[in-house]
């Protein structure tokens, strides 16, 4: 017969049975606890990881888009200083619209297939209307002198040759008409053709936006071939020809802008001219026994001042320009004897008014045309000669002008300017080519 273990003993037996159970177990439960982390860790760093990818894409999306919208607001920078460039020089209109120099910087948004696209809509603010000034650039066929000034700051430097062809025909009869068609005395006719070209060297420079000076220095070159018949028992002809070349008569010039233009104005520019005496003058030439001229003259021979107004009026899509200025020729003593018998003291040049009148028209960006009319009327001239005062005849001087401009460049345009002869005192035509350069 056996007897039961002490209660003591049963206890310790089931503690250490415990003891066992959890010393054999413990480590597999701790083992999965680290494996269960390990893989949540995982999880999450594989979600991190995907997370990065996508932003990384996001960021390399944001580079092009930044990097595209760079090169975009580079080319509209330039555009847009190109464009204010022309239209401070007069070659170009204002635009109407124009696209934002700084676009939104952010991602671009994205649309599902099931979306409706945007319609357009103007994007950005747009500039304000073109001034009656830059309206008045455009048309860089005005005629020289009525156009609007040089901006501040910048030189132009506008060589010009011009070609003047001018021949009259004159019959003269000297004694007593019988009946209509039967004639007793002499007959005289002429006929003289005259050629010049001049080349002259222009330069002005705006010293503000209303106020520009300008000097040119011409250089002329004539021919004259001058053809006289006198008809009597027989016919007697003479033919004379002559030819000059020195340099012209000096000029320098002031033009300022009186207003704005805005608020439906014209733009008023008043201007000054000083024309010096630096050619040869009609007196200056050698003469012969008989008070003809021996050479030419490539100058006036008379100091002269200018005042001038002109107006220029934008009107969709043509510019109107007028002028009027009066001119002063300055008297002076020429004390010379011309021929045997004739001595000529002081000659006061007759003074002139000129008006013209015209319209220019912008085909383009780059092509512009003007058409108009120029009048001028000239005083009489009086001459001293042996104390006697004599004055000539008054001349009326009318001309149709045409003018074609084409920008070059920048900063180069080609200007051609005709003038025709309506009057009998006009030359018959003036062909002017100008080439004016901007620094």
């Amino acid at each position: 017969m056996t007897t039961a273990p002490p209660r003591s003993l049963r206890r310790l037996a089931i503690i250490g049975a415990a003891i066992v159970t959890f010393a054999t177990t413990a480590p597999a439960r701790a083992q999965e606890d680290v494996s269960a982390k390990l893989a949540r860790i995982e999880a999450l760093l594989l979600d991190q990881s995907s997370r990065l990818s996508v932003q990384e894409r996001r960021l390399a999306e944001q580079a092009a888009l930044i990097q595209q919208q760079d090169l975009e607001l580079r080319a509209l920078r330039a555009t847009r200083d190109e464009a204010l460039s022309e239209i401070r020089a007069g070659r170009a209109a204002a635009p109407q619209q124009a696209a934002p120099l700084n676009p939104p910087m952010g991602p671009a948004p994205t649309t599902t297939a099931a979306a409706a696209p945007t319609p357009p809509r103007p994007v950005g603010e747009a500039p304000p209307a073109a001034t009656t000034e830059q309206k008045a650039r455009e048309v860089a066929a005005i005629p020289e002198r009525l156009g609007v000034l040089t901006p501040a700051g910048r030189f132009v430097f506008d060589p010009t040759v011009e070609y003047v062809r001018s021949s009259t025909n004159r019959l003269t009869f000297r004694g007593v008409e019988i009946v209509p068609g039967i004639n007793l005395g002499l007959i005289e006719a002429g006929d003289a053709d005259r050629d010049s070209v001049v080349g002259t060297l222009a330069a002005r420079y705006g010293l503000s936006n209303r106020l520009e000076v300008e000097a040119r220095v011409p250089y002329v070159y004539r021919h004259d071939r001058i053809t006289t018949v006198a008809a009597a028992d027989r016919a007697v002809t003479r033919t004379m020809e002559l030819d000059a070349n020195d340099l012209g008569d000096v000029e320098v010039s002031g033009r300022y802008q009186l207003n704005s233009g805005d608020n439906g104005w014209p733009i008023f520019v008043a201007g000054v001219r000083v024309k010096s005496d630096t050619g040869v003058g009609p007196y200056d030439v050698d003469f012969d026994d008989f008070a003809v001229a021996k050479g030419l003259a490539t100058g006036s021979g008379f100091w002269a001042t200018e005042l001038g107004l002109t107006m220029l009026y934008p009107s969709d899509p043509a510019v109107i320009y007028g002028g009027i200025s009066y001119l002063h020729n300055f008297a002076g003593s020429v004390d010379k004897a011309v021929g045997n018998n004739i001595f000529v003291g002081e000659v006061d040049p007759g003074d002139g008014v000129n008006a013209s009148i015209g319209f220019g028209l912008a085909l383009n960006p780059k092509f512009s045309v003007s058409f108009g009319y120029s009048h001028h009327y000239i005083f009489p001239t009086d001459t001293e000669i042996n104390n006697t005062t004599q004055s000539s005849n008054s001349l009326s001087i009318g001309a149709l002008q045409m003018s074609l401009s084409y920008r070059l460049s920048r900063r180069l345009t080609l200007i051609n300017s005709f003038e025709f002869g309506v009057t009998s005192d006009a030359p018959d035509m003036r062909l002017t080519v100008r080439a004016p350069y901007s620094f």
